[in-house]
């Protein structure tokens, strides 16, 4: 913990759920924060692991591996593109917008972390991203590993901008069996962090299931927030139970 600063949680009661709210009092915290698609399901996104879901009438394996991509790459375009444009029809809610006030905030340093692939955060405000599973609205080359971004639809004919070989462009997401992206960097912000808040993630994806472990190793306070309990619940130091959209602005508060 930084010299100067000092954490101490007090109880808060918000309507039905009681919160347990953890107070910064003096000096800049380290807080990182690890979003999942809880957040992102309360404003429209679905979610592959709801009933009637996103990934409703495919397979994960039909859609979300590499070996998809190699069997049927039209599949996977037609799957992606249809959740690029879906993305149009949505937009950030209140725990959206808190947590870029919150990053605002100069007396904390603040580091997003999402498992979501869409733009929700960027466009509720947030200066700074971490996207480990990828984002939609960009493509590489699986022939040159050229990246940028990506508004329109994709096709298995596509040539790559740079190296101009057909077959390879495909969305910017990490698919099952694949590594995370920026995974050094966020062990280092884990190892870092005073406070660690995860916000409506199940904990069943690995490693960001182990993100909560890691910052109490460290010595960080941890909070999670979620519609339910999850499986790794009873590692965190407080759990505060309903919607993010209204527990988080809420929380944020309590830090400004």
């Amino acid at each position: 913990m930084a010299v100067g600063a000092r954490l101490e949680i007090r109880n808060l009661v918000f309507e039905d759920c009681e919160v347990e709210g953890i107070v910064l009092d003096l000096g800049m915290a380290k807080i990182v924060i690890l979003t999942g698609a809880g957040i992102s399901a309360e404003s429209g996104v679905k979610t592959f692991r709801d009933d009637g879901g996103l990934w409703e009438g495919h397979r994960v394996e039909d859609v979300a591996t590499p070996e998809a991509f190699e069997r049927d790459p039209a599949l996977v375009h037609q799957f992606y593109n249809q959740r690029r444009r879906d993305l149009q029809t949505v937009t950030p809610n209140a725990a959206h917008v808190a947590l870029a006030k919150l990053a605002e905030n100069p007396q904390h340093s603040v580091s997003l972390i999402t498992q979501n692939v869409d733009d929700l955060h960027e466009r509720g405000g947030s200066p700074q991203v971490f996207h480990m599973h990828g984002q939609l609205l960009r493509k590489k080359c699986q022939w040159c590993d050229m990246n940028s971004g990506c508004e329109d639809d994709l096709s298995p004919e596509d040539n790559c901008p740079d190296c101009e070989r057909a077959g390879g462009m495909r969305p910017d997401i990490v698919w099952f069996g694949e590594m995370p992206y920026g995974l050094d960097v966020i062990e280092r912000l884990l190892a870092e962090a005073e406070l660690f808040v995860s916000i409506g993630t199940s904990g069943a994806v690995y490693p960001a299931g182990n993100f909560v472990n890691l910052a109490k190793l460290a010595g960080a306070l941890t909070l999670e927030i979620n519609l339910a309990r999850t499986e790794v619940s009873d590692h965190f130091d407080e759990v505060s139970l309903g919607k993010a959209g209204e527990l988080v602005p809420k929380w944020v508060a309590e830090l400004s």
